[in-house]
């Protein structure tokens, strides 16, 4: 851990915010957040028109790349997939020349529909979310970057305004926690997620 300021990014992907109750809330944290920029995907490219350059240029810019989205059929909604299609190209983000984002973190934040408990070997998905994200970790590996156990929100069906004011309260101590970076990655690297638990105990940032 170190005193220096990282430059987070948070790349959105919500294709019916105007429907959503907890991204639309959760999004409301990074906003105004000094050290951490928003982009919100399908807000800048509604017609799936991805520029290349300009994405490689904000990865380049930052240290921390976050990944917002619902759960959708056990991975991100399409423009995710072909924001990574085009913008992590061989020579650039992977292969032997492609160092670009080598040393940069990789955060999963999303939210499901179901419980918990429908998220581990014995429930009805049998498996974890991290499990379930596992291109994308392999991803993050392939282009050199740290994955860090997704942060999800479950059961954001059933969830109460109590609820969700607890899950944005603990996803912007994360970011704080990330862009100062005071959160023990050794400690959580092999977790299935982060929690609002582990983010209280681990995660000693505080805002300036």
């Amino acid at each position: 851990m170190s005193s220096t300021k990282r430059r987070v990014l948070v790349l959105f992907a919500h294709p019916a915010l105007q429907k959503s109750r907890v991204n639309r809330r959760l999004i409301q944290e990074p906003q105004g957040l000094s050290g951490v920029h928003v982009h919100d995907l399908y807000e800048e490219y509604p017609r799936l028109d991805i520029d290349v350059r300009r994405e490689q240029r904000l990865l380049a810019d930052h240290d921390v790349v976050v990944f917002q989205h619902p759960f959708y059929w056990y991975s991100a909604p399409s423009i995710m997939k072909e924001w990574q299609d085009l913008v992590l190209e061989h020579g650039w983000a992977y292969g032997s020349e492609g160092r670009a984002l080598h040393g940069k973190r990789w955060l999963q934040v999303t939210s499901t529909g179901g419980p918990a408990e429908a998220y581990c070997s014995q429930g009805q998905n049998h498996a974890t979310v991290r499990q379930l994200l596992a291109p994308l970790e392999q991803t993050a590996r392939l282009c050199g970057m740290r994955f860090l156990p997704p942060f999800v929100v479950y059961g954001a069906h059933s969830l109460d305004e109590s609820g969700i004011e607890a899950a944005a309260a603990d996803y912007r101590a994360l970011l704080v926690a990330l862009r100062d970076d005071q959160l023990d990655e050794a400690a959580v690297d092999s977790l299935p997620c982060l929690t609002g638990d582990l983010i209280a105990g681990l995660a000693t940032a505080t805002e300036a």
